[in-house]
Order: structure tokens, then sequence, then C-alpha cells
């Protein structure tokens, strides 16, 4: 019985996901929208500094607060 539940559950997942494709139309970004106005693209240096080196300083730069800025007391416990 359980192999049953897994095929149908397999079943629905992929179904689920093809119409969820199907359902989705990329034509419609091609064409343009009333007000739209785009930017100058990014280069792939921005891109890579805007999406993966800036969380990453963001991250460190949190981390470092943390640690000067805690208070605790983080002594051994003596035995």
């Amino acid at each position: 019985m359980d192999k049953k539940n897994a095929l149908r559950a397999g079943a629905v997942t992929a179904g689920t996901a093809l119409m969820m494709l199907l359902m989705t139309s990329p034509a419609l970004a091609l064409t343009r929208d009333d007000g739209d106005d785009p930017g100058p693209g990014l280069s792939v240096g921005e891109t890579v500094g805007l999406y993966v080196v800036l969380p990453i300083v963001i991250f460190l730069v949190i981390t470092g607060l943390v640690m000067v800025l805690d208070k605790s007391d983080r002594k051994p416990k003596q035995a």
C-alpha cells in the first residue's frame, strides 16, 4: 500500500508542476507595458558584486558587530 501512495503523490506532484509550467507564459514578458522604462543593464562585475559580494560583506559586518558588542561572560567554569 505504501508504494501505491508514493506513486500517487509523485503523479500529483508531476501533474501540478506540469500545469504550473504550462500556465506561466514567458511570451508575455516580451511585450512592453505602458509606462515601462527599463534602465541600463548591469555588467557581470556589478551583478556579482550586488548579489554575491555585498550580502557576504553585510553578513560579516553583522557577525563582527555581534562578536564585538557581546556582553556575555565567556570565562570557563571552575571545577
